[in-house]
């Protein structure tokens, strides 16, 4: 493009140097203009010059020997060559006019028609239609690669959902390549049919739907939770299509949960607390009264009602005693660097006895790389072999089949705990790690509240996935070390 002050740069590609001189002269005759005029006279050199990038603009004869203008016009175009290109001819037919103009002539002109006026008037034109697509192509440049790098997923689709473009950011969230993707429904990803029919519902009669929240199902069978916005929008053409975004809030919401769920557990030891400080002082004096008597009415007949409010008493002490262990885990961590196939070898001896009377199978698949995190091995044995025990229980004799893995990504490592027992409920699944919540007939349910204590305490996070009838996992995702 022509710099101010600086003589618009012209070539003129005309096999017949008599009308470059013709066409020469009018462009130099146009007012207040400066104008540098080259000539190339053979396809070859043309095409040379064209893709130079060293002019502002081209006139081009439609005959060229053996070639004619309009492949010098496509061959340009193709090779780069932005520039507006003016097509010239000796004698206009509508055919040639319509053709030149749709592979990208900027304007279609007869030689024997030309005048000064006219070439001023197509120069001008030209050179601001070309300035307004180059800033049209910059800025689809800028946005595409702003499409492109976006670390949240942008799609568009047709006015009925289908997928129709998406970047590369959906292979890392939901494990599919791109061309998997393309013209499916982007409902379709959507693991909570609730979740699609309000979705829909909403975008159709709004317009729009922003910042909803919805669980996407990736390739590999992961649930993934997402923050879906969406409009409805008209392209130049008129028609419908629809533009979004999807932002993976797994971690967050991951982190909301572990913040609640460490909320509670500090929120009940903090009560355990308070309660055994006042249970104990009163039920050391019970019993310290039950030695009294029993030794003054020792082989009476009360010997036996003191018995029993002594056992009683005793089995409340250990309570107490056990409820305050469930709430002092993390004061009492002490790390290591420990490799987690290790860990789990001796949570899985702990509980051998009872994948042998059950029969169960076991199938371990390892990482060939010892995956070390730091850890308190007592205290990770403790909640690995609760996790273990919970799967034995769930599972029934013979059928049972216990899978362990261990996998590393680039950030943790991974080991999940999978059985195929009965299940957990959704509404059990909620409360799944809450202090004294048991699906147990005899349990506490301090079992699952101090494995999550345990594994919180040691900067890790656990996720739990369900399906009542088919079985449950357990998946721990360590810090390395």
């Amino acid at each position: 493009m022509a710099v101010a002050d600086q003589p618009l740069k012209i070539l003129i590609v005309d096999d017949d140097e008599d009308d470059f001189f013709i066409t020469s002269d009018y462009i130099k005759s146009i007012p207040n203009k400066a104008f540098k005029v080259d000539w190339s006279y053979n396809y070859n050199d043309a095409i040379s010059k064209l893709t130079s990038h060293q002019y502002d603009i081209y006139f081009v004869d439609y005959r060229l020997g053996i070639k004619t203008g309009m492949d010098l016009l496509t061959d340009a175009i193709a090779s780069g060559c932005e520039a507006p290109i003016i097509l010239l001819t000796g004698k206009g037919t509508q055919e040639i006019d319509v053709k030149a103009m749709e592979s990208g002539a900027y304007d279609y002109l007869i030689k024997s028609e030309l005048n000064t006026e006219k070439l001023e008037r197509c120069i001008r034109y030209s050179l601001e239609r070309a300035s307004s697509i180059q800033a049209l192509k910059a800025n689809e440049r800028k946005y595409r690669n702003m499409f492109e790098k976006s670390k949240d997923v942008v799609f568009l689709t047709t006015s009925d959902l289908k997928i129709v473009d998406i970047n590369y950011a959906v292979t890392e969230l939901l494990e599919y390549e791109l061309e998997e993707l393309l013209w499916i429904m982007v409902t379709d990803l959507f693991n909570n049919p609730k979740e699609l029919v309000y979705f829909t519902k909403v975008l159709k009669e709004l317009g729009e739907i922003n910042d909803y929240e919805v669980d996407l199902l990736a390739k590999g069978g992961d649930v993934k939770t997402c923050i879906i916005s969406a409009s409805y929008e008209i392209n130049n053409n008129g028609d419908k299509y629809v533009q979004g975004i999807i932002h993976d809030n797994t971690s967050r919401k991951r982190a909301e949960k572990s913040a609640l769920q460490a909320e509670k557990l500090a929120a009940t030891g903090r009560l355990v607390r308070t309660l055994a400080h006042e249970v104990r002082n009163p039920l050391n004096n019970i019993n310290l009264s039950v030695e009294q008597l029993m030794e003054q009415d020792r082989g009476s007949d009360a010997q036996v009602y003191h018995e029993i409010i002594q056992r009683n008493g005793k089995r409340i002490g250990d309570i107490i005693t056990e409820l305050l262990n469930s709430s002092r885990v993390s004061s009492q961590i002490k790390i290591e660097p420990l490799s987690l196939q290790d860990v789990m070898d001796n949570a899985i001896a702990a509980a051998e006895d009872r994948l042998t009377l059950k029969k169960i199978s076991l199938e371990k698949k390892y990482a060939a790389t010892p995956a070390v995190s730091l850890l308190d091995e007592e205290k990770i044995r403790m909640a690995l072999l609760n996790i273990i025990i919970n799967a034995i229980e769930a599972m029934e004799e013979e059928k049972g089949r216990l899978e362990v893995m261990i996998s590393s990504t680039d950030e943790e490592h991974v080991l999940e705990i999978k059985d195929n027992g009965c299940g957990i409920s959704e509404e059990n699944m909620q409360r799944l790690f809450e202090p004294y919540f048991t699906s147990k007939r005899n349990g506490m349910g301090l079992g699952l509240a101090s494995t999550l204590n345990i594994i919180q305490s040691l900067n890790a996070h656990v996720d739990v996935k369900s399906e009542l009838g088919k079985g449950t996992s357990f998946i721990i995702g360590f810090k390395k070390a």
